[in-house]
């Protein structure tokens, strides 16, 4: 407020004394009028921001309680997948052994029914054939073979002895219930043991099916292989 211009107008109405007693009142009052509302502004915008802020840290307190229960919902649930691929592990690793416990059971109970059954199942292809025991061949073959070479013999599942196209000869068989190239390297390899001590024999891989790829490895490497009733594809 301009109370010098207030006193210029009153001057010469009210004289010298008055004039300037009116503008130093008006201005007090200005003065504090405008301090007043001042104040109240503030008080107002104070109570305004603290209400804000009020709010903005309840809305932050409920964030981090909403990103704490997420942070423990993950948790709770990276637990529990974790718990779910040990199991399934374990489940896993439990069908692989009950099926190596099965081949094994199936495998042996094959190798019992084709040696009880030898003549049925090769009578065509061995004559007069019957099972030796294979420390039976223990003496003719030490001379000439490895000790290794022995041991490997020995584990051989059977091992028969007939007349094969009228020459006197041994047939040495891998027994399994699905034949596999490991099953024909394994005949291969004792049946050369045989014929390292200067014996007659002839590999053959025994079992109730085979994989085409494996029978013409079989038929590649000339062993014999009877599946599941007969001989078929006979090495040449």
């Amino acid at each position: 407020m301009n109370t010098y211009r207030i006193y210029e107008d009153f001057k010469a109405t009210l004289g010298d004394a008055a004039a300037k007693s009116l503008a130093q009142t008006l201005g007090t009052m200005f003065e504090e009028l405008k301090d007043t509302v001042t104040k109240e502004d503030f008080r107002m915008l104070r109570e305004s921001i603290d209400a804000n802020v009020a709010r903005l840290d309840g809305a932050m307190t409920r964030l981090a309680d909403g990103q704490t229960k997420l942070v423990e919902a993950q948790a709770k649930l990276f637990e529990a997948q974790t718990s779910t691929e040990r199991q399934i592990k374990t489940l896993t690793e439990t069908v692989q052994q009950l099926a190596i416990r099965t081949d094994t059971v199936v495998g042996h109970t094959y190798e019992l029914r084709f040696r009880d059954r030898l003549t049925a199942y090769l009578g065509r292809f061995l004559r007069r054939g019957k099972v030796v025991t294979n420390d039976t061949l223990l003496d003719a073959i030490e001379p000439f073979v490895t000790t290794d070479e022995v041991e490997d013999f020995l584990r051989a599942d059977i091992v028969a002895k007939g007349l094969v196209n009228g020459a006197e000869t041994y047939v040495v068989v891998e027994v399994s219930s699905t034949g596999d190239t490991n099953d024909v390297v394994r005949a291969d390899r004792r049946a050369a043991i045989l014929r390292k001590a200067g014996l007659a024999a002839i590999p053959l891989v025994a079992c109730g099916v085979i994989p085409p790829e494996s029978l013409d490895f079989a038929h590649r490497s000339g062993v014999h292989v009877w599946c599941n009733g007969s001989i078929v594809d006979a090495a040449a």
